[in-house]
């Protein structure tokens, strides 16, 4: 009975300090930048083990400092709706399990919301488990509630892999276009939202007919996606 009880203590205190921990790390990384991510580190592992050159392109910028068409741009490709849910798109989601239930020979189709990949590429690792697919949803959930939209935008766009080595939209202006991100162009931005589904395979310095065909249709998604509001103003 002693064992039990102080098994018990100690897993209290375990799931207290998970809470405590996770929480004020949230809290923290509304004010601080993030220099560096899970995804970072794990990338640079995968280069040493693969005898390749380490590299690590990282410059963190605020949002006033990167052209604003390219939250637009990455909210036409990738999460239309982004203003408007609280970090779950639903109506996304059944299309998607309708899609790949009725289209099972093709490519799966995700409905992850730029909130879920902000909260995976900062605070997790990747992967299809279910323990992370439920860490997922609790730092999502932790930070559509401590962030506004638009330091969850910031952040996303500081950390998003853009490329090989290549993080966040300051490095991958200034390596692909040899620009600042606050000079990039509309083209330019729907290019970069264009490589994401996979930006080690796709490139948006040397873009691929398909790449410029998913470029063409971010564009005009574009024309239809709310802009972006400024920091301080309502979602």
């Amino acid at each position: 009975m002693l064992i039990i009880n102080t098994l018990k203590r100690i897993l209290k205190w375990i799931v207290v300090a998970f809470f405590a921990s996770t929480i004020l790390s949230v809290i923290a990384l509304r004010f601080i930048p993030v220099y560096f991510t899970p995804l970072m580190f794990i990338r640079m592992v995968e280069q040493v083990k693969e005898g390749r050159e380490l590299k690590l392109s990282h410059h963190w910028v605020p949002l006033e400092r990167m052209s604003p068409s390219m939250p637009v741009a990455v909210m036409g490709s990738e999460d239309a709706n982004f203003l408007k849910h609280h970090g779950f798109d639903f109506k996304a989601i059944q299309n998607a399990v309708k899609r790949n239930r009725e289209h099972p020979e093709k490519n799966k189709l995700g409905a992850s919301t730029i909130s879920q990949q902000t909260a995976k590429n900062v605070f997790l690792w990747p992967g299809r488990s279910w323990l992370r697919k439920g860490l997922e949803f609790y730092f999502t959930s932790l930070i559509e509630l401590f962030w506004s939209k638009q330091r969850i935008m910031e952040i996303y766009l500081n950390s998003i892999e853009m490329g090989e080595g290549i993080y966040g939209v300051e490095a991958v202006a200034q390596e692909h276009f040899g620009i600042p991100a606050e000079t990039m162009s509309r083209e330019q931005c729907a290019l970069v939202a264009a490589t994401l589904p996979n930006p080690r395979r796709f490139s948006s310095k040397h873009p691929s007919a398909y790449m410029q065909k998913r470029q063409r249709q971010i564009l005009l998604n574009m024309k239809y996606v709310k802009a972006f509001p400024q920091r301080g103003q309502d979602k």
